[in-house]
């Protein structure tokens, strides 16, 4: 495996964290069903639903395999970032419940951060990774116009955080 394909993996597990501390902040129906995966955990899950993914396209899958491709792809949160229809829904949810302040709020959403975290990466890091998720969110409101999801994209990509989660500094990959 390549360092940027390694790279790529471990920035899924950080969006995986971040967006399982933001949908248990949310809470009530955007809580999330089990406990935080650790980095363990997660890539076990996510192999096992690469080739549940894979069979699909190759030969297809019986009922009780797509639905366990289905519920692998919920728990780990499988593109909550950058898919626009799955931060639609999600967004809905939350803010038929009421919302949240880190829903628009750098600084509400920068306390998603541990304070390691936060050290780690330092007040411009903060920042960043703020602008970056809440970047992410804002990908809902364009779905309808081409230009502006475009223009969403291009800060999207160009705000990617390093990464900094505390489980990845104890796996020694920070």
């Amino acid at each position: 495996m390549t360092g940027g394909g390694l790279r790529e993996m471990l920035l899924e597990f950080q969006g995986y964290v971040l967006a399982y501390r933001l949908r248990t902040a949310v809470g009530g129906r955007v809580l999330p069903a089990g406990a935080l995966l650790t980095l363990a955990e997660y890539a076990a899950r996510r192999l096992e639903r690469q080739d549940l993914a894979r069979r699909l396209v190759q030969t297809g899958l019986d009922p009780r395999q797509v639905q366990r491709l289905e519920a692998l792809s919920g728990e780990l949160m499988f593109g909550f970032w950058l898919n626009p229809a799955e931060v639609a829904a999600f967004l809905r949810a939350a803010r038929r419940q009421g919302g949240h302040p880190a829903l628009g709020d750098p600084a509400a959403f920068a306390v998603l951060l541990t304070s390691a975290e936060q050290a780690r990466l330092g007040d411009l890091g903060v920042r960043l990774v703020c602008a970056h998720h809440l970047t992410c969110l804002s990908l809902a409101s364009p779905l309808l116009d081409p230009d502006a999801l475009t223009d969403v994209w291009q800060r999207v990509e160009a705000t990617t955080p390093p990464l900094f989660v505390d489980e990845l500094a104890l796996a020694g990959q920070v």
